[in-house]
């Protein structure tokens, strides 16, 4: 889904008003999943020439909220934002250079796990992250900042 009349169904489907920073920001979410708040601003200006970075956290906020985007943070990581809802897949991130991708569940129904005691709760989603070195971090070949670094820079 990227096109504009796909995208402006899917905003007015969750009752939301259809905005040029709407399709914008969702456009960009749907191109590259797991971009954090500066990289979909930048794609935001892009599509639209000027959009205040209030106005992208705003949108990215009502996008979530009506189940249209799911935001993700690894710990140590800024909030990243993906399209794929709705199936409770996993993530996989890397140590290193901080690439991050979806991991499908791999047994059963959601929530794909079952913990050993609920302690009482209604379990309706599981969130796993699996950390490691993606292929070229794993080789040497990727010379990014390692993920920790690139987090204390506050681009959330």
């Amino acid at each position: 889904m990227s096109d504009s009349p796909e995208i402006e169904r899917a905003l007015r489907a969750v009752g939301l008003r259809v905005t040029r920073p709407r399709v914008a920001v969702l456009q960009a979410v749907h191109a590259q999943p797991h971009l954090h708040t500066k990289a979909l601003i930048s794609a935001a200006r892009t599509r639209l020439g000027a959009v205040s970075h209030q106005a992208v956290y705003d949108v990215l906020s009502a996008l979530v909220d009506a189940g249209l985007v799911r935001r993700i943070q690894p710990e140590g990581s800024d909030a990243r934002y993906e399209a794929r809802v709705g199936d409770n897949h996993h993530h996989v991130v890397c140590r290193d250079c901080g690439a991050i991708a979806d991991v499908d569940c791999t047994t059963g129904a959601a929530p794909c796990l079952t913990p050993s005691a609920d302690t009482g709760f209604v379990i309706d989603e599981a969130e796993v992250v699996f950390w490691g070195r993606c292929p070229s971090c794993a080789d040497g070949r990727h010379p990014a900042p390692s993920l920790r670094s690139t987090a204390q820079e506050g681009t959330s």
